[in-house]
């Protein structure tokens, strides 16, 4: 799939991945919705991105489920959308209350959920479309102190890839992306047990590739 001209909705597009694609997806001619909950700071991201007048800025809160499928309605058509928001968890299972890992799913799997059901109509309606999940290698193997992450991005797979046969006879591809390490704040934003920020980087994400590397892996895998 070519980009140039396409209508490209990346969520999480505040930092990290999100913020990385959304500059290799605007240099090759994409169209830009930015999502996430801070505002100012995707203005500040569409202003700094190539053609900054042809980028639209969409706040969202991706635990606000009840609203996303309508407010993806009326952002109108998108060709790609780019499931990217999320939050990871840092605690033992047993300490972890049972709220936080509810909004750890609310987040991850049912705010996805709603917003491809918000685009998903006008895409099968038009015959054309990419659904892509920024999933993680944590959705296919757990591992401890992640329970429900993991559990959130596990349920990811299993609905998508449902959904990858549903439409791919319809003109709707579906890509599940799994990073390993990348250099992000997902550590230092991961909730704790209590719901608290874990407030540290982890070893792990100080040692992975950049987000601009993983952005432009991204980027291959939506052109193929």
């Amino acid at each position: 799939m070519k980009l140039r001209g396409k209508t490209v909705w990346v969520t999480g597009a505040s930092s990290g991945i999100g913020e990385a694609l959304a500059y290799v997806l605007a240099e090759h001619g994409a169209r830009l919705i930015l999502s996430a909950r801070r505002e100012l700071r995707l203005e500040e991201l569409r202003r700094s991105l190539p053609r900054p007048e042809e980028h639209r800025v969409v706040p969202l809160d991706l635990t606000d489920g009840d609203r996303l499928e309508g407010l993806a309605q009326d952002v109108g058509d998108v060709d790609i959308l780019v499931n990217n928001g999320g939050i990871s968890q840092r605690g033992f299972a047993i300490d972890t209350r049972l709220d936080v890992v509810r909004r750890i799913m609310e987040t991850n799997f049912f705010g996805t959920v709603a917003l491809t059901r918000g685009v998903l109509p006008g895409m099968l309606e038009r015959g054309r479309g990419h659904l892509l999940v920024i999933s993680s290698v944590a959705g296919k193997f757990g591992t401890p102190m992640r329970s429900s992450y993991a559990a959130s991005k596990h349920a990811l797979h299993g609905y998508f890839d449902a959904l990858r046969l549903e439409v791919e006879d319809r003109g709707v591809a579906v890509t599940m992306v799994c990073p390993g390490y990348v250099r992000t704040a997902v550590s230092e934003n991961a909730l704790g047990p209590d719901g608290s920020p874990h407030m540290r980087l982890d070893p792990g994400q100080a040692g992975g590739i950049s987000p601009e590397a993983a952005a432009l892996r991204i980027k291959r895998a939506i052109e193929r």
